[in-house]
């Protein structure tokens, strides 16, 4: 499976990705990628019926994600994988997907969280997974738009006095 791309961004699929992030990647396949969104039979419906015409949308746990990225029966997959926060992609990475980069583009703002863009909000669990991320050598950039300018996030961390 080739991944074509490594969103965070907890709407999933939504217009900027379904029109924009898709085509700029050349994916085939979009994986969204929770354990609490699988489990979601209503929002997991919802999320395939956003998926643009001519592409195919699953979504699946932490655990079946890795499992699919190591099976060759997979091999044709251009993948533009999304995720809700950094601790799952981290769990995906140490399961086996060696995503280079990672874009953070949207985490809505929950009580507890400090926002670190206009877009982005995170909270301790994500900033450990996010540094673990980059110790790992995986750039973790933020951009909402495809042509926006890309920010290190631990810039963005720093900024904010949260490491």
């Amino acid at each position: 499976m080739e991944i074509a791309f490594c969103r965070i961004d907890d709407r999933l699929i939504h217009g900027q990705v379904a029109t924009v992030w898709s085509k700029v990647t050349g994916c085939n396949r979009i994986m969204c990628v929770s354990d609490e969104v699988a489990k979601d039979e209503l929002r997991k419906k919802l999320l395939l019926q956003v998926v643009p015409p001519g592409l195919k949308g699953y979504v699946i746990s932490v655990d079946k994600a890795i499992e699919a990225y190591k099976n060759p029966k997979y091999n044709s997959f251009k993948t533009l994988f999304l995720f809700t926060n950094p601790t799952d992609v981290l769990r995906a990475v140490k399961g086996g997907i060696p995503f280079k980069s990672v874009n953070l583009g949207g985490k809505c703002f929950k009580d507890g969280d400090t926002l670190i863009s206009q877009a982005v909000s995170v909270n301790a669990q994500d900033v450990t997974a996010i540094m673990e991320l980059v110790e790992m050598g995986i750039e973790v950039e933020m951009r909402k738009l495809v042509n926006d300018p890309k920010v290190n996030a631990v810039d963005a961390l720093r900024a904010k006095g949260l490491v």
